[in-house]
């Protein structure tokens, strides 16, 4: 035990406080269990870190991962019981999916120690939510997604922006008091911006072996699928990557990667849970829901650049950048008459050249153009929607 507390020092000693994620502020840390879920590299150990740091007695906490050595011959009850003991009060469990069994022995936790606070989060989001059904009525679960525009600017660039609301957005209140020319952060932000590693050299990388081990290894594990399947999921995952937005024509996919029709479904909500692709979905449920897939998307830019690099399409690239935005503090669904409809408001995307011709001057239906610094009336920069979170 004395090796896991010396590297959770080390790493506590390592951990920078100038920038912290949107959800942050949002968590409540003082319950007695939480559950912090979201895809490999958006940020969730820094955010656990930062939260010792700032507010803990070192001393009284614990940080661990569920995949350290020291796992293999000890139960993760057993170290709550030793670190409880020893009058330890929050304890910290790091990529909780790689430890067997990690659902029952969190229950077991919960019920054996009342006045121990757990905080346990998970990169195999599929994995979560499967063992997450037995800590119902005792864990919260939060989902933690990548960088926004707005928290890009503030990490990679150090400026100081709060978010805008999507009423400030659509009346053109998103203004950047400290940046003239935010084209320019923006199209970098779309190749690298999303995750935090993207600071980091090599991001195709590690953004690469991301997206091989989800496919390889989390989606197969979950489901019991075989290595033929990851190979299915690959080809699945360039269709989507090389099309222009993507309107699934599902009996013709299955066709192509040779599956049947309701493998193909469930195929395409691993991925969605897995962090990979978003699926946009009709107003019958929105996204939230299970209503009728009307588009499929990557599930961020850079995912897209790192599978197709500048042959990206660019309306591809312009709805998934929106969608991606704005679907994590608002519910998108799709739209007959333009792209997305968010709570009764039409947007249609396109490039500076874009017409009106789609949607209806009727106050709540706006073009949103890329390539323009600056929105008029019902014209909004496409930039600006990356400022909601």
């Amino acid at each position: 035990m004395r090796t896991l507390y010396q590297k959770y020092e080390i790493l506590l000693l390592n951990t920078t406080t100038y920038f912290k994620r949107y959800l942050f502020e949002k968590i409540s840390w003082n319950s007695r269990m939480v559950g912090i879920i979201g895809a490999r590299g958006v940020g969730k150990t820094t955010m656990i870190l930062q939260y010792i740091k700032e507010n803990l007695d070192s001393k009284k906490a614990l940080y661990v991962s569920a995949d350290d050595i020291y796992f293999s011959q000890n139960k993760l009850i057993d170290l709550a019981d030793d670190f409880y003991k020893n009058a330890g009060e929050h304890l910290f469990i790091d990529e909780i999916h790689k430890y067997a069994d990690w659902s029952r022995e969190l229950k077991n936790i919960y019920d054996s120690f009342p006045d121990l606070k757990v905080v346990f989060t998970g990169s195999s989001i599929l994995d979560i939510l499967k063992g997450s059904a037995d800590l119902s009525r005792r864990a919260l679960i939060y989902k933690l997604y990548g960088l926004s525009f707005r928290e890009y600017l503030n990490l990679f660039h150090h400026f100081d922006i709060e978010p805008f609301s999507l009423k400030q957005i659509i009346n053109n209140e998103a203004r950047l008091k400290n940046i003239k020319h935010p084209l320019p952060l923006f199209d970098d932000y779309l190749h690298r911006g999303y995750y935090p590693f993207g600071l980091e050299n090599e991001i195709n990388l590690r953004l690469g072996q991301i997206i091989v081990q989800t496919l390889e290894t989390d989606i197969p594990q979950y489901a019991n699928l075989n290595v033929g399947t990851s190979r299915k999921l690959k080809r699945l995952l360039a269709i989507i990557a090389e099309s222009v937005p993507f309107k699934p024509n599902f009996s013709k996919i299955a066709e192509m990667i040779n599956v049947s029709r309701n493998s193909l479904d469930d195929y395409f909500l691993y991925m969605e849970k897995a962090g990979l692709i978003g699926q946009l979905r009709n107003e019958t449920k929105g996204i939230r829901g299970l209503g009728k897939v009307d588009k499929v998307y990557l599930d961020n830019t850079n995912i897209i650049f790192n599978l197709v690099g500048d042959k990206s399409n660019l309306g591809n690239l312009r709805e998934t950048f929106f969608f991606n935005q704005m679907r994590v503090s608002n519910n998108v669904i799709s739209s007959k008459k333009a792209d997305f409809v968010i709570d009764n408001f039409t947007f249609e995307i396109g490039g500076k050249n874009k017409q009106q011709k789609q949607i209806e001057r009727d106050g709540k239906s706006f073009v949103v153009k890329d390539n323009i610094e600056f929105g008029y009336l019902n014209v909004i920069p496409l930039w600006t929607f990356g400022m909601n979170y």
